[in-house]
């Protein structure tokens, strides 16, 4: 489960190990650039109808989530005026029964 997953492997055959050779002062010209290896995975191309659908979803998580959010405050503000309200009413019932009303 928590045991990292590596890629595969490239196929290049591996480099034999060269002789050792005598050291040889740096030539004065730079070697010539190598290109960079191509990789063998496969490449993500998004036509135009599924880029909209890709922002269409996103856009309905957006939505979804801020509703979610929007909701829980909601929820919260209506409990703490709910607490405020009962606090006031107690009060007023704790100073009654101590005139002896």
């Amino acid at each position: 489960m928590l045991t990292p997953k590596y890629p595969p492997q490239d196929t290049a055959p591996p480099a034999a190990d060269p002789a050792p050779q005598p050291s040889t002062p740096a030539p004065a010209v730079p070697a010539p650039a190598v290109p960079a290896p191509v990789s063998n995975r496969p490449t993500v191309q998004l036509t135009p109808g599924s880029a909209l659908a890709l922002a269409t979803g996103g856009g309905v998580v957006v939505l979804v989530v801020g509703a979610v959010l929007v909701s829980m405050l909601l929820a919260v503000a209506i409990t703490g005026v709910s607490v405020a309200v009962v606090a006031v009413v107690l009060r007023l019932l704790v100073k009654d029964l101590q005139r002896g009303r």
